[in-house]
């Protein structure tokens, strides 16, 4: 039995009708490299149960303390049945990539059954019709909630399923499972009375806190280390939005990436990564009519986790807001601000505390956690007050080649969640497909908000592609020989 921490109950807590608090990944993988050229479904069922040890995840189901008198607990699930949370689908022929992201975003907008462990996993066959994907292949899409996952615990989850090798070497059996007992109401009430005993102290000691962010951000302030953004333009994307999902995704080279990288001193992947999503935004919103004068502003999670903390599960996140700069026309000029933005706001984040939101959350007792965000749901609070206008989130992948049953990894992308009056989420992964390295940028929107996400995604790719051009080095113009006067005869 363990006790979700502040940060994991959160998501619970944020978990309203239309809003399932998941986080998913898609994976597509060529089943002809499989020693048998061929994956069948028992294969994948055979070693997902082979793996199960591997993550408590699997296994765990959530128990509530009566009266949400405390945080709830992870206890194990004695009926824990494997078929139904890995499931066989097909896409529709001719299979190809439209066809699979609808099926990616019906399955993302349905929340996961909170009586049974929080994920759920689709094989998904028929891939027929993608480019640059072999015919016969077939993607994995799964999803977690994000109680028991963030980004950087979700890689080591996640990488439960695939190995280096096509033809990995079988590990020890894995030892026998035998579920705790689920604990009962009096054991569980016990222990709330006990916890929020200590809510007084943590409550005295977060003021503290809150004292000293104040006074580091102030004199950070006046010695112009940073600046706070200004007024957040409302969109489109920051409107009430519907329970319809759409999702979207499109590749990079990364040797491309970094080249416009090394065109502005400084920059970073994650600033060249921001300034195409900048630019994308830009343009889809002039296409609507509807691009504001003032920038819009972007969150970005940040991994908060100790040296020590490396391996612990569960959510350990700060939030960096920054300024996308869509108020810049010029590309260059757009990637060089977005990175003296994002020096700005990563020095902000710093003085006010990194873990400040990760301590907040510890503070809050579970009850008056669960009121606030519903209350600020109901009254649209979340539309009228705006923090930012989109999330983007960097999630890197493996360095190396992966597998999964012998089928090489091609491609893959991650999903998160929209919440009310943010109803637009990217999600950058780093990996390396087929022995090259590779960025993928996925988004996921509402389907009312974005009806046309084929469009978006060309904006996307325009703009990758001005960012580039504008960023290739211009060779100095040699002056032009004039041309000799013709002899006369």
């Amino acid at each position: 039995m363990k006790q979700l921490t502040g940060p994991d109950a959160m998501f619970l807590h944020m978990e309203l009708e239309g809003f399932p608090m998941h986080i998913g990944g898609v994976s597509i993988y060529d089943q002809s490299t499989s020693p048998t050229g061929i994956v069948r479904f028992k294969d994948i069922l055979a070693m997902f149960e082979s793996r199960l040890d591997r993550s408590p995840i699997f296994r765990r189901k959530l128990v509530q303390v009566p009266f949400n008198l405390d945080q709830p607990y992870w206890v194990d699930d004695p009926d824990f049945d494997l078929e139904f949370h890995v499931r066989h689908i097909a896409l529709p022929k001719p299979g190809d990539w439209r066809q699979l992201c609808i099926q990616v975003a019906r399955l993302h907008a349905r929340p996961l059954d909170r009586n049974r462990p929080l994920w759920e996993a689709y094989i998904i066959e028929g891939l027929n019709d993608l480019d640059g994907v072999p015919p016969g292949s077939f993607a994995m899409y799964l999803k977690v909630h994000h109680a028991a996952i963030d980004g950087a615990s979700g890689v080591q989850f996640f990488g439960a399923f695939n190995d280096v090798s096509p033809e990995p070497q079988p590990g020890p059996p894995p030892a026998p499972w035998e579920p705790e007992t689920t604990p009962g109401n009096g054991k569980l009430l016990l222990r709330a009375y006990l916890n929020n005993l200590r809510k007084p102290g943590q409550v005295l000691r977060m003021g503290r806190d809150l004292l000293s962010a104040r006074k580091r951000v102030r004199q950070g302030l006046e010695r112009g280390d940073f600046h706070e953004l200004g007024e957040i333009p409302s969109t489109r994307f920051n409107r009430k939005l519907t329970p319809h999902r759409v999702v979207g995704a499109t590749k990079f080279d990364m040797q491309a990436i970094r080249s416009i990288k090394d065109s502005v001193a400084g920059a970073t992947v994650n600033d060249v990564m921001l300034s195409i999503i900048s630019g994308a935004l830009r343009k889809y919103l002039t296409a609507k009519g509807e691009l504001p004068e003032r920038t819009l502003v972007t969150g970005c999670p940040v991994n908060v986790r100790e040296e020590e903390e490396r391996d612990k599960e569960g959510n350990l996140v700060g939030m960096m807001t920054t300024a996308l700069c869509t108020d810049i026309e010029d590309p260059l000029q757009r990637l060089r601000e977005v990175h003296e933005q994002a020096v700005s706001a990563k020095a902000y984040m710093r003085a006010q505390g990194a873990r400040m939101m990760v301590d907040f959350s510890e503070t809050v007792p579970a009850g008056m956690q669960a009121l606030l965000i519903q209350a600020a749901a109901m009254t649209g609070l979340a539309e009228k007050n705006l923090m930012m206008n989109t999330l983007i989130t960097n999630v890197p992948g493996a360095p190396y080649q992966l597998y999964m049953c012998g089928a090489q990894l091609i491609d893959s992308f991650g999903i998160g969640p929209l919440a009310p009056g943010m109803g637009l989420f990217h999600t950058v992964n780093s990996t390396v497909m087929k022995n090259r390295g590779a960025i993928t940028l996925a988004f996921l929107c509402c389907r009312e908000v974005m009806p046309d996400p084929e469009l978006y995604k060309q904006c996307i790719e325009e703009s990758f592609a001005e960012l580039q051009h504008a960023s290739k080095p211009r060779g100095k113009k040699k002056p032009t020989r004039k041309r000799k006067a013709a002899a006369q005869r």
